[in-house]
C-alpha cells in the first residue's frame, strides 16, 4: 500500500490533469476576443490537439509506466504539464496556442494509464479507491470552471494558464521528495486481477470497455467543454457575470463529483454490468430535458446530466482492476485510452462548428443518442462468475 502522502499527491494529480485540459474551454470567449475572432466557436477547433494527444499519448505512456516505472512517469507528468501551461500563457496567436495546448495534452496523457494503476497497486477496495480518485479528478474540473473564471476577470486569460502551471511545478517537486522510488518495474510484478474470465470473455470485455469508453468520452468532452458556453447562453437575461457563472458551473461539477464516490462503493459490492447499464439508460431522458430547458431549469438539468456522466467514469478503470493483472495494467489502459480518447477527441474539434450550425438544443439531442449507444454496448459485457467457474485467461 502507498503511504497517505503518495495517495494524496496521486489524487491531486488527477485534479490537475482535468483542470489543465479545461482551462482553454472555459476562457475561450475571452481568448477569441483577444486574438480578433468574432465568435468563440471559430477558435474552439484550435484546442483539439490537446485531446488528440490526450488519447494517443496514452499508448507510449502506459508502456513506459509498466516497463520503466510509474513513479518516474508521474514526475514527467507534473513538470511537463506545468511547463506546457506556462508556454500557453506566453502565446501570441491561435496557432502558437494550439501547439502549446497539444503539449499540455501530451503530458496530461500520462496520468490515466500510469497514475491510476499506481494508485490501485495493493488497494483492498479498488472500487472505493477509484471513486475517491474520480472525485478528485472532477473537482479539478470544478476548480477549472471557478478559478479560470475568476482569473480571467481579475488578471486576464494568461494568468488562468500561468497560475496552474506554477502549481504543477511545485507539486512535481513535492512528489519527487515525498514519494520513494520503485524497487522494480511493474512489469516484473504479478497479481491483482480479482475476476477470471475465459480468453474469449476477456477479449469481449476489452472491446466493450473500449467502445463504451469512447461513447462515454464523447459525452464527457462535449459537456465539459461546452457547459460554460451553454450556461452563458441559456442564462442570458437571468445572469451575465462570467465569474458568477463560473462559480455556478463549479458547483455543478463539485456536486456531480460525489457520484463517483457512491458508484465506486457500489462497484465493490455488485456486478459491473447492471450498474453501468442503469446509469447509461438514465442519461437519455436527462439529456432530452436539458435540450429544451432554459434558466434555472437548465441548471437543474445540467446538474443531473453531469451526475450521470461523472457516475459512469469509474467503470472502465474498475474493469481493468478486476480483469487485468497489475503487471500490464498501464499498457492495457494505454491501448484502451488511445483508441477511445482518440475517437472522443473529435468531439472537441466538432463542438464549435456543431453549436454554430445546429445550436445547443440539437447537440444535446445527439448526445442522448450517444448515451443509447453506450447502453447497447454495455449489454455485451460478460457475466461475472466465481473464479473456479471460469477458465483463466
Amino acid at each position: 500500500m502507498h503511504p497517505r502522502r503518495a495517495i494524496l499527491l496521486l489524487n491531486l494529480a488527477h485534479a490537475v490533469d482535468h483542470m489543465a485540459l479545461l482551462i482553454f474551454a472555459t476562457a475561450v470567449a475571452r481568448i477569441a476576443a483577444d486574438f480578433g475572432y468574432a465568435r468563440w466557436e471559430d477558435l474552439m477547433p484550435f484546442g483539439v490537439g490537446a485531446f488528440v494527444m490526450f488519447g494517443l499519448g496514452s499508448l507510449p505512456a502506459g508502456r513506459l509506466g509498466d516497463l520503466w516505472g510509474r513513479r518516474a512517469m508521474m514526475v514527467v507528468f507534473f513538470f511537463g504539464i506545468g511547463a506546457s501551461l506556462l508556454l500557453a500563457a506566453l502565446t501570441q496567436g491561435p496557432w502558437q496556442l494550439a501547439a502549446a495546448l497539444t503539449l499540455v495534452g501530451s503530458f496530461a496523457a500520462i496520468y490515466h494509464p500510469v497514475g491510476i494503476p499506481m494508485l490501485l497497486q495493493g488497494a483492498a477496495r479498488p472500487g472505493a479507491t477509484i471513486g475517491v480518485n474520480g472525485l478528485a479528478g472532477n473537482l479539478g474540473i470544478a476548480v477549472a470552471a471557478a478559478l479560470t473564471g475568476l482569473l480571467v476577470q481579475w488578471a486576464g486569460w494568461r494568468a488562468a494558464f500561468a497560475v496552474p502551471g506554477l502549481v504543477c511545478l511545485a507539486l512535481g517537486a513535492l512528489f519527487m521528495r515525498l514519494v520513494p522510488a520503485e524497487t522494480e518495474a511493474p512489469a516484473r510484478r504479478k497479481g491483482g486481477a480479482t475476476v477470471r474470465l475465459s480468453r474469449s470473455e476477456v477479449a469481449r470485455a476489452l472491446v466493450v470497455m473500449t467502445v463504451a469508453s469512447a461513447t462515454g468520452g464523447i459525452l464527457f468532452n462535449l459537456t465539459t467543454n461546452g457547459n460554460a458556453q451553454l450556461l452563458s447562453e441559456r442564462f442570458r437575461g437571468v445572469m451575465n457575470d462570467p465569474a458568477v457563472l463560473g462559480l455556478l458551473l463549479a458547483g455543478v461539477y463539485a456536486v456531480a463529483s460525489l457520484a463517483q464516490v457512491v458508484v465506486g462503493r457500489l462497484i465493490d459490492r455488485f456486478a459491473l454490468k447492471p450498474l453501468y447499464l442503469g446509469i447509461a439508460l438514465l442519461q437519455v431522458p436527462v439529456l432530452l430535458f436539458a435540450s429544451q430547458a432554459q434558466g434555472w431549469w437548465l441548471y437543474a438539468a445540467l446538474l443531473g446530466t453531469m451526475i450521470l456522466v461523472f457516475g459512469a467514469i469509474p467503470f472502465t478503470d474498475a474493469m481493468i482492476a478486476r480483469y487485468v493483472d497489475d503487471s500490464m495494467r498501464s499498457r492495457v489502459a494505454g491501448v484502451r485510452l488511445a483508441v477511445s480518447l482518440g475517437i472522443s477527441s473529435l468531439a472537441v474539434w466538432l463542438l464549435g462548428p456543431l453549436v454554430k450550425s445546429l445550436g445547443f438544443d440539437s447537440v444535446l439531442l445527439v448526445l442522448a443518442g450517444v448515451a443509447v449507444c453506450t447502453a447497447f454496448t454495455v449489454m455485451w459485457l460478460p457475466r461475472e462468475r466465481p473464479v473456479a467457474a471460469a477458465q483463466p485467461a
